[in-house]
């Protein structure tokens, strides 16, 4: 059993859990923003925040490049590219979607 096993080579699902792990990270700071008591001056702010870009690219790069990446040095150029298209425009699609939705519901 090689340990790229559970990855998935599913583009659309890749983009799918994009899209959620952004609406799931939103959420929780919105929700959690009157908590920290609003003030942003701690010196901690600016780290966590950092951290969570740091975070938040990894993930991504991990869900959009990987599988691309992996296939491009196995030889497969086509599939790569392919699979690449298809999650950033499933991610592109998914984004308007939500963009919709948002200007509908808060209209």
């Amino acid at each position: 059993m090689a340990y790229t096993d559970g990855m998935s080579r599913n583009p659309y699902y890749n983009a799918l859990l994009a899209l959620a792990y952004i609406v799931l990270l939103v959420t929780i700071i919105f929700n959690t923003a009157g908590i920290a008591g609003g003030e942003q001056s701690s010196v901690l702010f600016p780290m966590i925040m950092l951290s969570l870009l740091v975070l938040s690219v990894s993930v991504m790069a991990f869900l959009f490049f990987y599988q691309p990446v992996t296939m491009l040095l196995d030889g497969k150029r086509d599939e790569a590219l392919s699979f690449f298209l298809r999650t950033v425009g499933t991610f592109a699609a998914g984004t308007i979607l939500l963009a919709l939705v948002t200007a509908i519901v808060t209209h």
